[in-house]
């Protein structure tokens, strides 16, 4: 489980297909320390540590994972980065899983004063999903829906999140992974 406050931006060293499967080699932040086997999020998607070495770790993304997010049509140069919540840990954010529901396409970007409003088309079918003033996480991060349709929905992103997650490098037409919010998932879906 995560809060969707994004940790670190981290490089892609390496992407890799095998068997089916993909495997991305990602350096690894300077203080971060985590285990072999443990859980980290990759750009909102929840993955295992299958191996650690001293500058970067890998993980490997299954078939499944590949159809429903964005890296099984792109491999990304950077990506957001947060570790699993813990129970010392604030939540900041709003929980989310890892398991993305949906990719979506950033269709437009509107400046605003010191902010951005970003707007994101999804498939109609998780329109229920989305609640105004209800969190969604858009690349593994923990954003507040301003406004919304049957097929899209806007967030509006403070300076300091475009500056400390890769949502500030995006354009229009790139696509991202959504995450609904769980509670919205068990009361509405």
């Amino acid at each position: 489980m995560f809060t969707g406050i994004v940790k670190a931006i981290a490089e892609v060293e390496k992407a890799e297909k095998r068997r089916g499967s993909l495997f991305l080699y990602i350096k690894k932040p300077r203080a971060w320390r985590f285990g072999l086997g443990e859980s980290v999020l990759v750009n909102g998607v929840c993955l295992t540590a299958k191996k650690i070495g001293k500058a970067s770790f890998v993980t490997e993304f299954m078939s499944e994972t590949l159809s429903r997010t964005t890296f099984g049509r792109e491999i990304p140069r950077r990506v957001n980065l947060e570790k699993p919540l813990t129970l010392k840990d604030p939540l900041g954010g709003h929980i989310v899983l890892g398991h993305v529901d949906a990719v979506g396409k950033i269709i437009k970007i509107k400046s605003e004063f010191s902010e951005k409003k970003y707007f994101f088309s999804f498939p109609k079918k998780y329109s229920r999903l989305v609640v105004e003033k209800g969190s969604i996480a858009v690349d593994g991060v923990s954003l507040t829906v301003a406004g919304r349709s049957k097929v899209n929905f806007s967030c509006s992103l403070l300076d300091y999140t475009l500056k400390l997650t890769i949502l500030g490098q995006k354009r229009v037409g790139d696509i991202v992974n959504i995450e609904f919010d769980i509670l919205a998932k068990y009361l509405l879906g």
